[in-house]
């Protein structure tokens, strides 16, 4: 067998991370939060259904293996409020999504600096992860990005007067947080940040921000990114997931790359770029006339939110579209997004999200293909 923990990510057919959870983890997770199940016996249902799925995705092909997001709720919250000087909360209202759809109101904010938390459960997360994985693939992690943290009410003002300074406190988790995953073994890792696609989103230019407020945020976003990597280490594959919401087979957010496309494909250098690009909401390719060559880029061709499968020839007429801004050897595809962002899930079966990526597997060669 092949061993492929010495092949780096991203591959020619990739995934963001998140799966759909079984209906046995989800009631074993809500049997957790009423008392009525331990902690150690949510872990070893969590371990059953991991070791299932990462099986699973061996079997079908995929060479990066995830744990699929189990021991989380969301792809994001319970990654953030593990760090020091971060707390969970109820909002009056949850994150708002098409047609009228509302997540729990639930979200995080600071309550003093904040640090790395060198006991985050998304140590053990790993590691158990490693194991399961084994060297006959490459165990895959994707946590939030630190832009995340730049959404409007988590950082307070009475722990952090500017922006700029909180950005240094966040910097620095990011540079600890990164290395810890590395010493664990960690060597493909994916910062999934929402924050670009709401840079970039209709109506929030001179709308929802002021065009100061939206600069100022544009440029700590990139500057967040640029610290992380010039301190990763060299042989850490890091690429980003830029997500517009998922939801329940629903999104939050509409708009080409365009106006941020200069600060996020050109004076960043990510390894890889996993870009939504499944139906009109993500515009044209245009934006990616600004990818500086380094790295690759993701097509997230195919949709996460509904089950019918795409067609391979229209989809191989989209990657050599994509062939006009970069070259064929630096494209890959993938689902535009994960399957479940949040436990509840998106609008298929288990079967259907499987054969959803079985499907690019099986024609990888016939998709990239001259």
């Amino acid at each position: 067998m092949t061993n492929q923990t010495a092949v780096k990510g991203p591959f020619r057919v990739d995934h963001v991370g998140s799966l759909l959870r079984p209906d046995h983890l989800k009631k074993a997770r809500a049997a957790f939060e009423n008392g009525e199940l331990s902690r150690e016996e949510l872990t070893a249902v969590e371990d059953q259904e991991i070791s299932r799925i990462v099986e699973k995705q061996k079997e079908i092909g995929l060479q990066a293996i995830t744990d699929g997001e189990f021991r989380r709720g969301w792809w994001h919250l319970d990654f953030m409020w593990g760090i020091n000087g971060i707390e969970q909360y109820r909002k009056d209202h949850g994150y708002k999504f098409a047609e009228g759809i509302e997540s729990e109101p639930l979200d995080v904010r600071t309550t003093g600096e904040i640090s790395w938390n060198k006991t985050h459960d998304f140590l053990e997360h790993f590691k158990a992860l490693k194991e399961f994985v084994d060297d006959d693939a490459v165990a895959k992690l994707s946590i939030p990005s630190p832009n995340q943290f730049l959404h409007e009410g988590i950082r307070r003002e009475e722990h952090y007067e500017t922006l700029e300074v909180f950005a240094q406190d966040l910097r620095k988790v990011y540079i600890d947080a990164i290395q810890d995953f590395y010493d664990l073994g960690c060597r493909y890792l994916q910062l999934d940040d929402v924050f670009w696609g709401f840079l970039a989103a209709d109506g929030i230019r001179g709308g929802l921000l002021s065009e100061e407020e939206w600069t100022e945020l544009k440029q700590t976003a990139k500057e967040n990114i640029k610290t992380i990597l010039a301190n990763k280490p060299d042989d850490l594959v890091l690429t980003t997931h830029v997500c517009r919401g998922n939801y329940r087979s629903s999104y939050a957010a509409a708009g080409p790359y365009y106006p941020v496309a200069k600060e996020l494909f050109n004076d960043i250098s990510y390894d890889g770029y996993f870009l939504e690009y499944d139906d009109d909401r993500s515009g044209d390719f245009g934006p990616l006339e600004h990818f500086s060559g380094n790295g690759k880029v993701v097509l997230g061709l195919m949709t996460s939110k509904f089950p019918k499968i795409e067609d391979i020839k229209v989809l191989k007429s989209r990657i050599q579209e994509a062939t006009q801004y970069v070259p064929k050897d630096q494209l890959c595809i993938s689902p535009q997004c994960g399957f479940a962002s949040t436990e509840e899930g998106n609008s298929m079966t288990e079967d259907e999200q499987w054969a959803k990526l079985s499907h690019l597997i099986q024609h990888e060669k016939e998709l990239f293909a001259d």
